[in-house]
């Protein structure tokens, strides 16, 4: 049985979603972070909305979100929230978003929701419970060679400005793969290699909200996470490689091969 929180983070993401979902056609007022990192309105109303429901039933836990400040308190729970993965695609009318919710419990990612309500895709994990899609189980592919996997990827909003931008690191998995998406929600390629509709997936310079659910669900649907060169991930961690786990070696030798590497 899902526990009270997982069912509470399905409900809210739920929520989030038929407002995204419903507010998706209309004129959006944006505003630029940086050069090319822009928010709408709808990130915002989405984002009250799931703070408004955390305080509401569990008004001591922290909260860490992407528009606004939460709450962080030092609380044992904390909820990490983004109200609208893949803002840009939503701003140009592009139909592949999600809200993403993971709850850590005393450092640990206890359970996670990543909704796309395009699709009307639920997907779900708990720690040491698996991870779900519409209540169906999930398990990644069983993928073995890298030149017929199909990966998925990213690039930061700093891609004008830094070097470290992950274009040497596509040339070399483009080389190497047999094809690589670029869809723009981390959260919902990590939720794809969970389901097993990608391999692998990196990306770097992602924050805690754009990974915290998904890192949870690649794991719990047999899956492999590591930052881009093996090592242990974390929500602090600068990159992230998620993979069915079969092919994680020859992702890292592909990316170790790369010219900035």
């Amino acid at each position: 049985m899902p526990s009270q929180h997982m069912i509470f983070a399905e409900t809210i993401a739920r929520e989030a979603g038929k407002l995204l979902k419903a507010e998706f056609a209309k004129e959006h007022r944006i505003d630029f972070k940086g050069e090319i990192n822009i928010v709408t309105e709808v990130d915002c109303l989405s984002e009250q909305l799931l703070i408004q429901r955390i305080r509401q039933s569990f008004p001591r836990h922290d909260i860490i979100t992407e528009e606004s400040a939460g709450r962080q308190t030092g609380a044992d729970f904390r909820w990490i929230i983004d109200p609208l993965d893949g803002t840009t695609n939503y701003a140009h009318g592009y139909p592949v978003f999600c809200v993403s919710i993971g709850l850590e419990i005393a450092g640990v990612i206890q359970c996670g929701a990543i909704f796309n309500p395009m699709s009307d895709e639920m997907f779900t994990a708990e720690k040491d419970g698996g991870a779900f899609l519409n209540g169906a189980l999930l398990h990644v592919s069983r993928m073995k060679e890298l030149s017929r996997s199909l990966l998925a990827t990213g690039f930061p909003y700093d891609i004008r400005e830094s070097e470290e931008n992950n274009i040497d690191y596509f040339i070399a998995l483009a080389k190497k793969a047999q094809a690589i998406r670029r869809a723009g929600s981390a959260a919902l390629d990590l939720a794809y290699v969970a389901a097993g509709r990608f391999d692998g997936f990196w990306e770097l310079k992602l924050q805690p909200w754009d990974t915290a659910a998904g890192w949870l669900m690649v794991r719990e649907a047999g899956g492999m996470v590591t930052d881009l060169h093996g090592n242990i991930y974390g929500l602090a961690s600068p990159h992230i490689l998620a993979s069915n786990g079969t092919i994680h070696r020859q992702m890292i030798e592909a990316i170790a091969s790369a010219k900035s590497c």
